[in-house]
């Protein structure tokens, strides 16, 4: 069960975000398994001012079109899973006009207990 998290400029497009967080969906499904209707997303557009990075950290340029990611899900991905899925991810937003240096991706791994999808239930606690 991801939770992701995207955050961007504010941009004329009022649909821009929507269709940022179905990239990312269809990505997580086909990159590291995420099963159908497992999606749930908080997009938030920003100002200058409320969204601060640094424009060239490890080289890479990046420019006010910066999305950033943030995903916590399961731990267990495998490496290669990962990669395959910043890779996916950069590839579709570049289709929506996001240059892939503006593409900011983080992981957050949790263990299944840290999850509960209501009714104060830990749905995945063993």
């Amino acid at each position: 069960m991801p939770l992701v998290r995207i955050d961007l400029m504010e941009r004329p497009d009022v649909s821009f975000g929507q269709r940022v967080g179905r990239v990312v969906y269809e990505s997580m499904k086909s990159a590291i398994g995420v099963p159908d209707h497992d999606n749930f997303q908080v997009i938030a557009e920003h100002d200058a001012q409320h969204l601060i990075f640094d424009t060239s950290y490890l080289g890479i340029e990046r420019t006010q079109g910066l999305v950033m990611i943030q995903i916590t899900l399961n731990e267990g991905r495998t490496q290669d899973q990962k990669k395959a899925l910043y890779r996916t991810i950069a590839e579709g937003l570049e289709r929506l006009g996001v240059r892939p240096d503006d593409v900011f991706v983080n992981l957050v791994e949790v263990k299944k207990e840290n999850w509960s999808f209501g009714g104060g239930i830990a749905q995945y606690a063993v």
